[in-house]
């Protein structure tokens, strides 16, 4: 439904995007991730039409965005990130004006505004004019208005930024409620978001596209693995050594003891602990063979709890991974420059 094959964008001589590929099946979601300036919003506005490529192509329902302009548009909704309303508008008038502009048929306009209205829960806001909505039911306008002719691609652009906690879920329930009938790419900040929300994740750093994935995989492939968080008795150099012969053990490094009282009630720190993370290699369980080595050597363990990787961990993996690399690059380079 979407293919985006070696999309680039310069500005000047500053790249915003560079070689960027990935496509997106019919009915599904994907979560478009990145940091601040790493190209995302840049992407969607080339997929919606609003701003061109410098090379590379992209396709929305096999149509070229730049030269078949008109066609794409048809076939898309786009909420970007400040949606595009009138506050002076009702919410109805301004789904029918929203509606008349996307070439809906005169016919066809008051069954689609309707089922744009119910969908994203609007009966109740219908008369009310935009600028006396609270925040959360402007963003579900916003939707609305990308919906109302029915397209089968939509990109969402931070949808969900600014809402409280109710909000959101309001929000993520009737984004997942699209899917299927819909092809999305969303793009967010909130992590855990897209876990609930998203089949499929892009991760975007710098420009460039760093990881395509499902979620769970990415989970599993990317990150140092699930592992356990130890408490115990003892000098931790001496068990970390213990702990690294275990077999199915990849590493086991020191941790602040905040981090694991953080999700209990015993803040207190004491003395003579120690706090440390065990990664597991994939597809092993070491539990077991832990507590046993940290029992033999005389240690005192006090807590061991199981804690699996996250979204959030393959992100600032590589997102930081990425950016190191261009640093010690450029380190690199301007040592060989010296030493010319």
């Amino acid at each position: 439904m979407i293919e985006v094959e070696h999309l680039s964008k310069i500005y000047g001589s500053t790249p915003a995007i560079t070689d960027v590929t990935f496509k997106v099946e019919p009915g599904e979601i994907l979560g478009f991730l990145g940091p601040n300036g790493a190209g995302k919003t840049t992407t969607m506005r080339i997929l919606a039409g609003y701003l061109p490529a410098t090379s590379g192509t992209a396709r929305i329902d096999s149509f070229d965005v730049h030269e078949k302009s008109l066609l794409v548009r048809q076939r898309i909704g786009y909420l970007p990130e400040t949606p595009p309303l009138y506050p002076e508008m009702t919410v109805e008038g301004f789904l029918y004006f929203v509606a008349r502009i996307k070439g809906v048929p005169a016919g066809d306009r008051t069954t689609k505004v309707r089922a744009a209205i119910e969908r994203c829960n609007l009966q109740d806001k219908r008369h009310v004019l935009i600028r006396k909505l609270s925040k959360g039911y402007r963003q579900r306008v916003g939707i609305a208005q990308a919906i109302v002719h029915d397209p089968p691609a939509i990109i969402l652009d931070e949808p969900t930024v600014g809402l409280d906690p109710r909000q959101i879920i309001e929000v993520r329930n009737l984004i997942k409620s699209l899917a299927g009938s819909h092809t999305i790419i969303l793009s967010t900040h909130i992590l855990p978001e897209v876990s609930m929300t998203c089949s499929r994740v892009a991760i975007i750093n710098r420009g460039k596209l760093v990881a395509t994935d499902t979620p769970e995989n990415l989970m599993t492939q990317l990150t140092k693995g699930s592992g356990y968080e130890i408490e115990i008795e003892g000098e931790a150099g001496f068990a970390k050594q213990v702990l690294q012969n275990v077999p199915g053990v990849s590493l086991v490094e020191s941790i602040s003891a905040v981090g694991i009282h953080s999700r209990t009630s015993d803040t207190a720190l004491k003395e003579n602990r120690a706090y440390l993370r065990v990664i597991s290699q994939s597809g092993t369980e070491p539990g077991k063979d832990i507590a046993a080595a940290l029992m033999r050597t005389g240690f005192g363990l006090q807590e061991m709890r199981r804690v699996n990787a996250t979204l959030e961990d393959v992100f600032l993996q590589l997102t930081t991974e990425e950016k190191n690399l261009e640093t010690e690059t450029e380190i690199t380079e301007a040592k060989e420059g010296e030493a010319a």
